[in-house]
């Protein structure tokens, strides 16, 4: 084979091997690159838009300070063992709450959302209820129950209730009848009935609701630390931004949301694995 020869297969095999990495580079940036920009590309532009400005002046860094700055101090306030306590009993009146929501909500829902006669009776004061703020109703619980945790978790219990309750009626409500009338023609008794068909075809919504709740948990809890407490990431918040300790305060926030996202994740975790043919949304 002459020197030409040679180097023609050669450029070939180097074409051959370059066509074939190209791909394989593009596959993987279309399969992980792609769909993390597209899902998170807003929020990463967003905090590189903030770290920039707030670095070059552009906005006031005594009000939004540099973000390794805000990471700094929650590192420095988990590590150093300042917000230890108020995660421990912001999470323990949180956890109260949501669990006696949990606790009430979902048998009454299911119980109203197979019995129509109660529902029907039930659902206009559950209407008006629902409609009332629970932060408005707050100064009448902090009157009954005091400044102390009783009225902390019960005004957090009152909001997180009834986004479990109305979703758990609304799942029953909606289960395909057709199911339940194959379920009776096979010989399915009321109890089988429900725990076979009515129960699981359930679940999704629940769950839907149970992530509304954990999320409203957070939200109430905050203002629940505002007033009256000495301790809690809520009052952390309010009491940096008294003493302007701005970087402690959004520490603060951020390890709110860090805690939303993960009583989120761990209740998706959970519903996929106990409603494999459900898909839930993030």
């Amino acid at each position: 084979m002459s020197y030409d020869e040679v180097k023609s297969t050669h450029s070939r095999v180097l074409d051959y091997r370059g066509e074939k990495r190209t791909p394989v580079a593009l596959q993987v940036a279309n399969r992980y690159v792609a769909p993390f920009l597209s899902r998170y590309g807003l929020v990463l532009g967003f905090l590189a838009a903030w770290q920039i400005s707030s670095t070059q002046g552009w906005i006031n860094p005594a009000v939004f300070p540099r973000l390794d700055i805000i990471v700094a101090a929650l590192w420095k306030g988990i590590v150093g063992g300042a917000l230890i306590d108020d995660i421990a009993i912001s999470l323990q009146r949180s956890g109260i709450a949501f669990a006696a929501a949990v606790a009430i909500g979902i048998p009454l829902g299911l119980f109203m959302g197979q019995v129509a006669a109660v529902e029907r009776a039930l659902d206009p004061l559950l209407q008006f209820f629902r409609q009332t703020s629970a932060l408005a109703l707050y100064p009448v619980f902090i009157l009954m129950l005091g400044l102390g945790e009783a009225s902390k978790v019960f005004v957090i219990f009152w909001a997180t209730l009834f986004p479990i309750l109305l979703s758990t009626i609304g799942g029953v409500k909606e289960v395909d009848r057709k199911l339940i009338e194959m379920a009776r023609t096979y010989g399915a008794g009321p109890i089988a009935i429900f725990r076979r068909v009515v129960l699981p075809a359930s679940v999704p919504a629940i769950f839907v609701g149970l992530r509304l709740s954990a999320t409203t948990a957070l939200l109430l809890l905050i203002a629940a630390e505002m007033i009256g407490a000495n301790k809690g990431v809520g009052f952390q918040v309010m009491n940096a931004q008294y003493n302007f300790q701005i970087p402690l305060m959004y520490a603060s926030i951020l390890l709110l949301a860090l805690l939303g996202l993960a009583a989120n994740a761990g209740l998706v975790l959970l519903q996929r694995k106990l409603c494999r043919w459900s898909a839930p949304s993030h």
